[in-house]
């Protein structure tokens, strides 16, 4: 059985959550430019602050090709992209930003003048059930689903049923933690999700504060490109609110 500290867990983990979904959107402007160098595992793009970079973002690199046209009128429609790899953002400066060149086996390296997006299209991510580091006992199986929900309301993300990555989880015996230190465990789980992120929640306990950690883990490289913390929030009056499709069970 719950106890009263335990009752409205979830909900103050969703309501922490919120605070930084808006976080998250930033994260991810829709953008676009252009390689100006590449340097060994560096690449420098022509994109700034004032184009919404900032440490943490994934770019997608890519080469233009041939003209393709609409095969009746013959006008031109568009060109072929040939997709290269990818640029991770470390650091932004006034008139450029370097990034980790992460390239694609098989395709061509990046050179100057490649493009470089973050499309203007949702974003697939998935959530991973929250890992509970406070011991605290309760039934929190229904916070990716409130997670999900609030990713989804931004219109940014477009979210992996909560349920569907669970299971797939279990089936292929990944925990967690495993997320967030095997890179392979996190690129294989994208794959599957057909996800370009992952979200992870951890709940910890510091000096007698419980904090809420977000870290999003690109399912390309397995790596963490950025993390949000904040304090837990305050339990709120409101009753919750269940949905057909959530696990039942106290919290």
């Amino acid at each position: 059985m719950a106890t009263p500290a335990q009752a409205g867990l979830t909900e103050r983990v969703g309501a922490t959550f919120a605070q930084m979904t808006q976080e998250f959107v930033k994260a991810f402007p829709p953008a676009e430019g252009m390689v100006v160098a590449v340097d060994g595992d560096r690449i420098f793009m022509d994109l700034t602050e004032d184009n919404g970079v900032q440490p943490g973002q994934e770019f997608v690199i890519f080469r233009k090709g041939e003209v393709f046209h609409h095969p009746v009128t013959n006008q031109p429609l568009g060109r072929y992209e040939e997709h290269l790899g990818y640029a991770q953002v470390r650091r932004v400066f006034p008139r450029f930003s370097e990034a980790l060149y992460v390239p694609l086996n098989g395709h061509p390296r990046a050179r100057p003048e490649d493009g470089v997006r973050i499309t203007r299209t949702r974003i697939k991510v998935a959530v991973a059930p929250l890992l509970d580091l406070t011991e605290s006992g309760a039934d929190l199986r229904r916070v990716p689903y409130l997670i999900a929900g609030a990713l989804e309301k931004t219109k940014r993300f477009q979210v992996a049923d909560p349920l569907t990555v669970s299971t797939l989880m279990d089936t292929e015996r990944i925990r967690v933690e495993q997320l967030l230190a095997d890179p392979p465990k996190a690129t294989g789980l994208g794959r599957s999700l057909e996800a370009v992120g992952l979200i992870v929640l951890v709940l910890l306990e510091r000096r007698g504060v419980t904090y809420l950690d977000a870290t999003w883990i690109s399912a390309v490289s397995g790596t963490a490109l950025f993390s949000r913390r904040l304090v837990l929030s305050r339990p709120e009056p409101a009753g919750e609110q269940r949905f057909p499709w959530e696990p039942g069970g106290e919290d």
